[in-house]
């Protein structure tokens, strides 16, 4: 179980890393599914930037350095509110695939945090 939990940590930090640098610097030409950013107000954009960038770290930093390691399933639990707050926005614009990708990435982000909650905690380097 930890080893597939840190399999789901690390990509899924890797991803809302990657998507939360997106937020902030909003490239021209994104792919037509990822175009609902273009019109994203920007106090949006900071927050679940901000907030994918800080769960991204939160997935891996204290797994990897065993300090404050109560914070993965905290961030991984934040994530879910984020998916769910993103597939609300995508659901007022009738954005369906994006709204199954939203709760696919909530479910394992809740996956990971139940997980590492009660199934494989991480242990804090003096423990």
């Amino acid at each position: 179980m930890n080893v597939l939990l840190w399999i789901l940590q690390v990509v899924l930090g890797v991803y809302f890393f990657i998507t939360g640098i997106v937020h902030f610097i909003v490239p021209p030409g994104l792919p037509a599914p990822m175009a609902w950013m273009y019109e994203l107000p920007p106090a949006l954009h900071y927050l679940s930037g901000t907030a994918e960038i800080l769960a991204g770290l939160g997935l891996i930093l204290p797994g990897l350095t065993r300090i404050q390691t109560r914070l993965t399933p905290l961030a991984a639990l934040g994530l879910v509110l984020v998916m769910l707050g993103a597939a609300v926005w995508h659901f007022l614009r009738n954005e369906f695939p994006s709204i199954f990708m939203n709760l696919i990435l909530a479910g394992l982000a809740g996956f990971v945090a139940y997980g590492r909650w009660r199934l494989s905690p991480l242990k804090d380097r003096g423990s």
